[in-house]
């Protein structure tokens, strides 16, 4: 994408800049941590989504002349004289897109100074808490579907940039493709799809339907057929496309006793490899009820660009550090009651048993101890003096996202409520070091 980003932001970001530069504390070197106090009510573990996404965003973060204009009124010359010149020339970390996460992790770490870092908190917190929602929610719902591909599909169901950031979430947790073509331009998701009920409808019969998609898109393509009656769809499809017919869809009624009637008759008219794939409103509960039918695959939508029940994360921006008048770092935190914060810039652990399985994931400030045989680093440069250095290809976000929930305890697996799978254990260098 093309075009500034400065202006997707909260007033408040831009009068703080300018009551800093006032009172001559806005260069000073700060650590900002992007973190959440807890999962979603029930949730056992979290996944990281829109790493790409942000780092693309904070490229384009530049105050343009009619970014400028827009902020007249909003703040004084001196301000709009500094923002003029924006750029980003600090330091980020953070973890790797597509791994998993828990309480108190430090997501994001952004240090450089005040004016540079404060005034990007909107920005990341709303690409973070959005595509994180939807890649936990896509988790959840490949972990239910198991071996059979999911594809999602809720473009309609959300506003149209939601719908590009979704697909590509739900692609860094394991679905297969999307039906969304700007996820495609943009990032590279497989997009796919052939008809919707329309079709059927705009022709005088459901046969000359068929012959048309068949005729335009071969024998390998997937057929709607609960326009009028199932079974006489599912006759008429092997009947026009022959028992190479590639899938039939599903999109409404009882879908498991459907794609049992649907599997028998397929069979019985010699189109064994003739595919099964269910639609209408699914999410992770349905897909693990339709999994003892015979399924070869879901089309998701509105479950999934919502979050499923879930349709942000919490995640907040918070100070954690802040250099001193000898010009050293000092931690910061605060006290409110229930969102009191950790001081200090972190290094966060993942620490693992004797079998792989994840036992804990580590938080502490100070020094890192060594890295042992039973544990892994999770935060990797993302930007050093202001340039990205931690772009990589959606399928690695994939890949590690893979890895991640594989590593934690089987219990993650559970689609019951519960607590996260995980304790986080902070260890703080002060405190040891006093005690």
């Amino acid at each position: 994408m093309t075009g500034s980003t400065a202006l997707l932001t909260d007033h408040y970001e831009l009068t703080m800049l300018q009551a800093a530069l006032a009172a001559g504390t806005a260069e000073r070197r700060c650590v900002f941590e992007l973190f959440s106090r807890s999962l979603p009510d029930g949730r056992r573990y979290g996944v990281l989504a829109g790493v790409g996404r942000a780092l693309e965003a904070l490229e384009r973060f530049r105050f343009e002349e009619e970014s400028l204009a827009a902020l007249e009124g909003v703040v004084d010359d001196r301000t709009l004289s500094w923002l003029a010149s924006y750029r980003f020339s600090g330091d980020v970390r953070g973890y790797g897109e597509g791994e998993t996460y828990f309480p108190g992790s430090p997501l994001l770490q952004v240090e450089s100074s005040f004016a540079e870092a404060v005034l990007l908190e909107t920005l990341l917190l709303s690409i973070y808490n959005h595509d994180s929602a939807i890649a936990a929610a896509a988790s959840r719902m490949t972990r239910a579907a198991g071996e059979r591909p999911c594809i999602e599909m809720g473009s309609r169901r959300t506003h149209e940039e939601a719908a590009v950031a979704a697909a590509r979430a739900a692609y860094v947790a394991g679905f297969d493709a999307t039906s969304n073509l700007a996820a495609r331009h943009r990032w590279g998701v497989p997009s796919t799809g052939t008809s919707a009920h329309s079709f059927t409808l705009l022709h005088d019969s459901e046969d000359d339907a068929f012959r048309a998609q068949v005729d335009s898109l071969g024998v390998g393509t997937t057929l709607l057929v609960d326009t009028y009656d199932v079974a006489e769809a599912v006759r008429l499809g092997v009947e026009v496309a022959g028992p190479g017919l590639g899938a039939v869809r599903l999109d409404s009624g009882d879908l498991a006793v459907l794609a049992h009637q649907v599997r028998a008759q397929l069979d019985s008219l010699g189109a064994h490899e003739t595919r099964i794939v269910v639609t209408s409103d699914l999410d992770e509960y349905a897909i693990a009820a339709l999994g003892a039918a015979p399924v070869d695959g879901y089309g998701v939508g509105t479950q999934l660009v919502t979050g499923s029940g879930h349709p942000t994360c919490g995640m907040v921006y918070k100070l954690v550090a802040r250099e001193d008048r000898h010009g050293d770092l000092e931690p910061v935190a605060k006290r409110s009651s229930k969102k009191a914060s950790f001081g200090g810039r972190k290094w966060a652990r993942r620490r693992l048993g004797p079998d792989g399985r994840a036992e804990a994931e580590v938080v502490g400030t100070g020094d890192a101890p060594a890295t042992g045989a039973g544990s892994r680093d999770l935060l990797v440069d993302l930007v050093r003096g202001g340039e990205v250095v931690g772009r990589e290809p959606l399928a690695r976000a994939r890949e590690r996202h893979h890895a991640s929930r594989e590593e934690l305890p089987l219990a993650a697996q559970s689609l019951g409520r519960g607590q996260p799978v995980l304790p986080t254990e902070r260890v703080d260098a002060a405190a040891a070091a006093r005690g």
